[in-house]
């Protein structure tokens, strides 16, 4: 079954969650539609935040009960003030906390006992600073809200709007339209979710929702998605993540949303080290990588963006677009430069015009004539320039074209009042409404948009309007990547077999250091099905001359020790040694290479290993990410692995389908199934032992930090795991430990 965008336009106030909707959905349902709200912390000193949500609400009318609250004030705004909870005319519902951090657990039990439904917690001074007493209240801060059942969000965020309740319950000033639009808004940044509300609203986009969520110590993220993802109201959600606590509930929001035809598109900080440190600074939140969150939020159909502007840009695609039924573009352009820069662009995303067929290239030439370029994209030239009626002829014809999906139309909004443009545009947009392929136009460069153009824009609600050639084509691939989605994801689990998850509990209880010898990890790996080769530990050099008789020459001499983790660094590893006296000789200068070392490691012995002529060094491997949990890695290995940087990463565990679709996303893969004449090598092996390297890092649940095959040596008939290092979580790691999905 391939994705939908959900087309249901229901108001959101003529909805509510059903009887047996979860606690999370009914309580943000309450946040978001509350009978009364009662602010508290209200003054009137200059600058102070509450005034500012104060007046907001009243600027935009909100219709439920509203209530301002300081034990020492009578009155403040020409209203009531009222001392505490017991003096409301009725029983709070939904709670605007802004007094001082040390007083904030006490207004948060006070509300829940005085029957509160809800809290946002305005107020900042809690985990995103380091010092002992702000992690101290939030520590407490975080008991209240378990301990009360409240739902509440925050703390340091700057509250939420419901557009359909008249609700601003934000410090921001500017002008909101509060038009019940179809884009719902989460994120932990108050000022980026403003932001992007403000960017969407000038773009003739209408915003539901918009929830800021600061350090999450009650509500999360992906709890605002799943309820989105059930309002009826909402068609596309767009998330601001500085990190993800429960990976858990991520997935599961990911799937509702995807189940209902809403697409996810979310801007996610951490995409470098400094990007992750200023998500702790912030929130408190703690980024993992970004090739991980790719790896698990890409299987679950989100899409993530590198940016505002890109942001923008696919929320605008994905709200007036019908998903297109594959990804065959057309486009019409009056510039021959023009349609050179299109194809480069859209060439760049893996996106392609295809050739007009025979009958809608020779409508084109009879109408067009000299001066024009006939092909895909069409440049209509000379006559469609003189001619409107040529020019809205070329744009129907490729609409009608059952060989196209996508209908791409290179002009930019007028700025100003232009009759003849205008009147084209309104035209298109009633040949768009006809079709349900996405007509786009788009402004090769991001001109903004005037008073004028904004009116226009909201004016032609069939048509996808785009700002700058290369966002639009991003969106654009995101369109169609989202259109060829399965909805169909299966969950997948460990399949591990008993005895395998024994030895790894058994191994994990008794194993001291920083990690596992070569000898221990590959004991491991063998119990999960990955296949090592003919080897043995000795511990002499006589002992190692007999074990390599017993194997068979070449062999490989290697150190084992689990205090060296890289042996190669340390001159452990001696390899092609095709004699007893060599083996005896290599046996000796490794120990004695060891027995130099000023860390004083310790030596269990020196492993005795088949070596083994190889078609392909591959690189496989799995590590806990401290954000998104376990994930399995596959790409080139070899000592180069590092510089050819061919790898893709897959949320773990995987089953053999996703095994295959990993293996395909590198160059890696290209040559397992045979390049250049050479024969397909066995890529049933390493699925297998892809499958089984992930089960091993899920069944270990946060206890291994990483697992590193390098090489994995795979030929036309089977594949070995050469080297094999398991690097242990320390105490210090705990943090790292996700739950499974």
């Amino acid at each position: 079954m391939e994705a939908r965008v959900s087309t249901a336009a229901v108001a959101s106030r003529d909805w509510s969650p059903a009887a047996d909707a979860s606690d999370v959905i009914s309580g943000i349902h309450a946040m978001l539609h509350p009978r009364n709200i009662v602010l508290v912390g209200a003054t009137d000193k200059p600058g102070n935040y509450a005034e500012r949500i104060w007046n907001n609400l009243i600027k935009y009318k909100y219709a439920g009960g509203l209530y301002a609250m300081n034990p020492g004030r009578d009155a403040i705004w020409g209203v009531t003030c009222y001392r505490d909870f017991a003096s409301l005319p009725e029983a709070p519902d939904h709670v605007l906390v802004l007094v001082p951090a040390r007083f904030v657990v006490k207004v948060l039990r006070e509300a829940a006992g005085a029957g509160a439904r809800s809290a946002t917690i305005v107020t900042s001074g809690f985990s995103e600073l380091q010092d002992e007493e702000s992690q101290r209240l939030a520590a407490e801060l975080k008991a209240a809200v378990r301990e009360t059942g409240i739902f509440v969000t925050g703390p340091n965020c700057l509250g939420n709007l419901s557009a359909g309740e008249k609700l601003f319950t934000n410090i921001d000033d500017r002008v909101v339209t509060m038009e019940q639009g179809t884009v719902a808004i989460a994120g932990q940044s108050g000022a980026i979710v403003m932001m992007i509300r403000q960017a969407l609203e000038e773009r003739g986009v209408g915003v539901g929702y918009m929830v800021s969520t600061g350090n999450e110590d009650g509500l999360e993220t992906p709890d605002l998605m799943a309820y989105f993802a059930a309002d009826p109201s909402i068609r596309v959600i767009v998330v601001y993540l500085e990190g993800v606590r429960n990976t858990s509930a991520f997935r599961r929001a990911c799937r509702a949303s995807r189940d209902a035809g809403k697409p996810v598109i979310a801007l996610k900080l951490g995409a470098s080290e400094g990007g992750r440190a200023a998500a702790m600074a912030h929130t408190g939140a703690l980024a993992g990588s970004i090739e991980s969150f790719d790896a698990i939020s890409r299987r679950e159909g989100v899409i993530r963006v590198r940016g505002l502007d890109e942001l923008i840009e696919t929320t605008e695609c994905f709200v007036h677009a019908q998903l297109p039924r594959g990804g065959r573009l057309a486009a019409v352009t009056l510039s021959g430069g023009k349609r050179g820069l299109l194809i480069d662009a859209f060439h760049s995303a893996g996106l392609h015009f295809p050739p007009l067929s025979k009958d809608i290239s020779e409508k084109f030439a009879t109408m067009l004539g000299p001066g024009s370029l006939v092909g895909n994209p069409l440049d209509a030239g000379f006559a469609a320039v003189v001619d409107p009626s040529v020019y809205l002829k070329s744009i129907k014809i490729m609409i009608d074209d059952p060989d196209t999906d996508i209908v791409i139309i290179d002009a930019e909004l007028p700025k100003a009042p232009h009759e003849l443009r205008e009147q084209n545009l309104r035209i298109v947009n009633e040949m768009a409404s006809t079709t349900s392929k996405p007509v786009i136009y788009i402004s090769a460069m991001s001109i903004g948009f005037t008073e004028h153009s904004k009116a226009l824009r909201k004016s032609l609600s069939y048509l996808i309007v785009m700002q700058g050639l290369d966002r639009a084509v991003g969106a654009i691939k995101a369109l169609t990547d989202y259109a060829m989605l399965n909805n169909d994801v299966p969950d997948i689990v460990s399949c591990s077999k008993p005895r395998a998850r024994a030895l790894l509990k058994k191994t994990l209880n008794f194993s001291k250091g920083a990690a596992l010898d070569e000898v221990a990890s590959k004991k491991l790996l063998k119990a999960y099905g990955i296949p090592i080769p003919k080897e043995a530990i000795a511990r002499t050099a006589k002992e190692a001359s007999a074990l390599a008789m017993k194997i068979g020459f070449p062999v490989v001499a290697k150190v084992v020790s689990p205090d060296i983790l890289h042996k190669s660094d340390v001159g452990g590893v001696m390899l092609n040694l095709k004699s007893t006296a060599e083996v005896q000789v290599a046996f000796n200068e490794i120990v004695t290479r060891v027995k130099k070392l000023k860390s004083k490691p310790r030596l269990e012995g020196i492993l005795i290993s088949q070596q083994l002529e190889a078609d392909l060094e591959l690189l496989i491997g799995a590590s806990l990410d401290a954000e998104m949990g376990p994930v399995v890695l596959f790409g080139t290995g070899g000592v180069d692995v590092e510089l050819m940087k061919d790898v893709a990463l897959a949320g773990a565990p995987i089953d053999a389908t996703e095994a295959r679709r990993l293996i395909r996303r590198t160059k890696a893969g290209i040559k397992i199934r045979g390049y250049r004449g050479k024969p397909a090598l066995n890529e049933a092996s390493v699925v297998k032992a892809l499958v089984g390297l992930s089960d091993l890092i899920a069944d270990a649940d946060g206890q291994i930090t990483s697992i590193d095959v390098n090489p994995f040596l795979v030929t036309t008939k089977k594949g070995l795991a050469a080297d094999a290092l398991v690097v242990l979580r320390n105490d210090t790691d705990k943090s790292a430990k996700r739950s499974p999905p």
